[in-house]
């Protein structure tokens, strides 16, 4: 019986792409594989002829071989430029682990030995005042993590000596084993993958080839920077295994509540009371900004409470750009407590002459609502 074309098989055409071929080989792949058609001898029959055809033309050399010989290519008995058969167990095992490689891990074993892990990330949380934000500010940190062993360098083998290639799976890390059709690829239960074992273990770290140590770091926190805001160290981490990359520290800033200001985003707010008397007749009072200086407000006669007054740029200044935001002054009159007797007679002059009447633009409008209301009640 004859063979089946291989674009055929794949159902490709005989221009497509090297990326076509294996996303038309890896949709038929999972549609055949054993594992989803138990018992399904005509299912694995396909499953082997799909991974045959995508061995042969996911390889330049043999696609080309084929595209000019056909199957005559690796047929031995033609004299063809590919002789030799199909190890079906062998290439199968190659092709998966290029197509779902991702998936099992393959991307640290692929082209060799699986490489040693690169260091763990770590985490510093550290509080900052708003005056630092505002600012900007270097501070110092100790974090405690792992570093490479000094005396071995990192590779675990005692100064002097190596690491050497484990004998059980000879440097590669993983071990092939038959099971039917299928070649079975593990992590080498001897070195855990890393395709060498150590003889003479460094004293100072045990063979790890890292040891604990607390690292002092500078860290620079730039102006403008915002409840949230993380800052990252490369390299900073947990030291790689076995001369592995390390990996990185991410510091995460958060904001302290301020007594004073709110923030809102690059803008500050600020409530300041102010005196009955210079609400009325207007004046000017001083406030504080966050960079430290002050600032005069002046007040017009008749400012009731809750006005906002603005100081443009006397906010935060812009992360990673350029100004500054602004500074929101909302006044609170205050009611004055503790009156003398001077006061109080001088205060219900003010009352018996209607002072407060028409001079109280917000009660005013209050009450003629309430007026309006009454008379609509009556009706």
């Amino acid at each position: 019986m004859a063979k089946a074309d291989y674009y055929d098989l794949l159902g490709a055409s005989r221009d497509a792409s090297e990326d076509d071929l294996k996303k038309a080989y890896r949709k038929l792949a999972m549609q055949y594989h054993p594992d989803r058609n138990p018992d399904d001898q005509a299912a694995e029959q396909k499953f082997k002829e799909i991974s045959e055809a995508y061995h042969v033309l996911s390889d330049k050399e043999k696609r080309a071989a084929y595209d000019r010989f056909g199957h005559a290519a690796f047929d031995g008995a033609s004299g063809g430029p590919g002789a030799g058969g199909f190890d079906f167990g062998t290439s199968f095992a190659d092709v998966f682990d290029d197509l779902f490689g991702d998936f099992m891990g393959g991307g640290q074993r692929r082209g060799g030995r699986r490489q040693p892990a690169r260091g763990a990330d770590l985490r510093y949380n550290m509080e900052i005042t708003l005056e630092d934000a505002y600012n900007g500010k270097q501070a110092t940190i100790r974090v405690p993590g792992t570093v490479n062993c000094e005396s071995c360098g990192g590779s675990g083998a005692r100064a002097g000596t190596r690491p050497s290639a484990c004998g059980t799976c000879g440097g590669a890390g993983k071990v092939r084993a038959q099971q039917g059709f299928f070649t079975i690829e593990r992590t080498c239960p001897t070195c855990q993958g890393a395709g060498q074992v150590i003889a003479d273990p460094c004293p100072n770290c045990r063979g790890a080839g890292r040891v604990q140590k607390e690292k002092s770091l500078s860290v620079n926190i730039p102006t403008g920077v915002e409840d949230g805001t993380r800052i990252r160290l490369a390299g900073e981490g947990e030291a790689g295994a076995r001369g592995a990359p390390p990996g990185d520290l991410y510091i995460f800033l958060s904001v302290e509540p301020h007594p004073i200001f709110q923030r809102d985003a690059k803008h500050v707010h600020c409530r300041v009371p102010i005196p009955m008397t210079t609400a009325a007749l207007g004046g000017a009072v001083e406030v504080p900004t966050v960079g430290g200086s002050r600032a005069r407000v002046t007040v017009p006669a008749g400012t009731q409470s809750g006005h906002q007054f603005r100081l443009r740029g006397k906010g935060m200044p812009a992360l990673r750009g350029a100004g500054h935001g602004d500074m929101y002054i909302e006044v609170a009159v205050e009611t004055p407590v503790n009156l003398s007797k001077r006061q109080k007679e001088l205060l219900k002059q003010f009352n018996e002459q209607g002072g407060s009447r028409p001079t109280s633009p917000e009660s005013e409008g209050f009450f003629a609502k309430v007026k309006e209301l009454w008379e609509d009640l009556k009706d």
